[in-house]
């Protein structure tokens, strides 16, 4: 196992354009969208990082519970008051129902992969696997996660997040952290250690393989290159080494970079893996997710107060918000 030591310093990241749309009859960039819990539509980003607002919200055609947003922002899971389970792409703002192919019945969460092309529809013990997203949804297979529901922390759970849990994008695996181990599961059957680590702790894919990332508070945040095959390991940092409060943990979309959320700092450090350097980003809020939305991650929930996002493919990597209505 190899100890990098990160040196504070700049990082090299691969720039991407932006996700364009319309809403409406409002043409220009669309930075992703975001669900509004409380007026029970789905709103878009208007504009560019930095210089962004909420757009009107627009609905489904029914009365909706709750709505999964993929992360590249072309389609989304949405939950019908009735506990119907729909399928609907994104396209130019425009929600347009996809057939989920005989698949029904609202799972307890949704768990999107990296880059969005599979889903996991959890349930109380084991998970229903999309995969073909967004176009052509198909049940691949299921993967046994026993209680998923006890394995994340109270905290996290309130909010609907498994964070413990990842999906990798081909539909194969999940990883998950069960009874003080992080393991690998599969639609084949396969449930096998990977290393030990702590319930709560938090774990991720990289986009496009099986390359996979735990951050636990025992033994600090681990690389695992290949995890379904050799499953080398490299500790990227030691445990609370600013990483107090972690609160979400993802991989660039071209893998260079690991994110690392923690509220306790309310900031996210970047760990770059080519240079073998980390980089704190400072943010004005308290970071409670850390979630994939094109280009950009959305650092917390729609609510009263600024939606704050990472934009890690800027020149200078920074947090920006986007003002709430009225501000």
């Amino acid at each position: 196992m190899k100890i990098f030591s990160w040196p504070v310093s700049g990082m090299m990241l691969a720039t991407c354009g932006m996700l364009a749309a319309q809403q409406g009859n409002l043409t220009g960039p669309v930075a992703g969208f975001v669900f509004d819990g409380a007026g029970r539509t789905v709103r878009p980003i208007q504009g560019v990082p930095g210089a962004s607002l909420l757009g009107d919200g627009f609905g489904f055609g029914m009365d909706i519970s709750s709505v999964s947003i993929s992360p590249r922002q072309d389609s989304a899971f949405v939950i019908a008051a009735d506990q119907s389970l729909h399928f609907f792409l994104l396209k130019n703002g425009t929600p347009s129902e996809v057939s989920l192919g005989g698949v029904t019945g609202a799972p307890e969460r949704i768990l999107f992969s990296p880059s969005g092309t599979a889903a996991a529809l959890m349930g109380e013990d084991s998970s229903r696997i999309l995969t073909g997203l967004p176009n052509a949804p198909t049940l691949a297979g299921s993967v046994r996660v026993p209680a998923f529901t006890g394995q994340v922390s109270t905290g996290l759970r309130s909010m609907g997040i498994l964070a413990n849990v990842a999906l990798s994008d081909d539909g194969t695996y999940m990883l998950a952290t069960i009874q003080g181990q992080a393991r690998l599961l599969s639609i084949q059957g396969q449930n096998r250690h990977l290393l030990a680590a702590q319930t709560g702790a938090l774990v991720a894919f990289a986009p496009g393989n099986h390359d996979a990332a735990v951050l636990d508070s025992l033994t600090g945040l681990t690389l695992i290159r290949d995890a379904a095959g050799t499953g080398t390991t490299q500790l990227l940092s030691v445990p609370d080494d600013g990483l107090a409060g972690p609160s979400g943990l993802a991989f660039s979309q071209d893998r260079q970079t690991v994110y690392v959320a923690s509220s306790t700092a309310k900031s996210v450090v970047a760990f770059n893996l080519a240079a073998a350097s980390r980089t704190p980003i400072a943010c004005g809020c308290t970071p409670s997710t850390l979630v994939p939305m094109g280009n950009l991650f959305r650092l917390n929930e729609l609510g009263g107060g600024p939606l704050w996002l990472l934009d890690g493919a800027a020149a200078t990597p920074r947090t920006v918000f986007v003002p709430a209505r009225g501000e």
